[in-house]
């Protein structure tokens, strides 16, 4: 399901993976149109396999024909991406750090490396807020000068440890960064009315629900190509 949010809200260490991405480094600092965040959930809900179907959801989202066509035909050609694992509020791995993605080559590499992204977090509870806080720490360090900010959350739970998430939500939009959510409905259905409550916000905010972690393939292909064409 999908749901889009307008602007409602006034307020509303790592693991480095090896990525080829060739002359990317050294646009680094241009404009780009887009700082992409993506936290992974890694709870002790999240079972091995369904680990496995997350990763291999994202990678495939990245080479699939309309989301490399949303990255490579924004106003600056590009955006720039990184990936982190989350559980507990001081639980947090960045797996890939800031990459730059404009060109097929660029994104092919990081398709592959979030395919290959080894499970580090196995535990620890479920703490959005301070997966919230940690992604919009990694965007105050972006590399790049972004159009926009996204954090793109994904999730199985509600909050269950630190503080609450709309807290962190708020804070992150008062600095016009956007929290987009991708709430898993296996284990509770109502999780996607608690990411609408408590986590989305910012600027364009919204969210798109899989209903299962074998339905979270084509939920996160169609969510980047919504968050990434509104970029451009």
């Amino acid at each position: 399901m999908t749901r889009l949010y307008p602007h409602r809200r006034n307020l509303l260490a790592g693991l480095g993976a090896t990525l080829a991405i060739g002359t990317a480094k050294a646009n680094v600092m241009s404009a780009i149109d887009l700082a992409l965040v993506l936290a992974v959930d890694c709870s002790g809900s999240v079972r091995g396999e369904h680990y496995d179907l997350q990763q291999r959801g994202y990678a495939d989202a990245f080479r699939h024909r309309r989301v490399i066509e949303a990255i490579l035909g924004g106003l600056h050609g590009g955006i720039i991406a990184c990936y982190f694992q989350w559980s507990g509020p001081a639980l947090h791995n960045l797996v890939i750090p800031w990459t730059v993605l404009r060109s097929r080559a660029d994104i092919a590499g990081f398709a592959t490396a979030l395919q290959q992204a080894p499970r580090s977090i196995f535990g620890g509870g479920t703490a959005p807020a301070e997966a919230i806080d940690y992604g919009a720490a990694l965007l105050q360090r972006v590399p790049a000068q972004p159009l926009r900010r996204v954090i793109d959350i994904s999730g199985d739970g509600r909050s269950n440890r630190g503080r609450p998430p709309a807290m962190a939500r708020d804070a992150a939009a008062a600095q016009g960064i956007t929290i987009n959510g991708l709430p898993i409905l296996h284990m509770e259905e109502d999780i996607e009315e608690y990411y609408e409550r408590n986590v989305i916000g910012g600027p364009g905010a919204f969210l798109i629900s899989a209903r299962d972690y074998e339905s979270f393939a084509d939920a996160v292909r169609r969510k980047l190509i919504l968050e990434i064409s509104s970029a451009g």
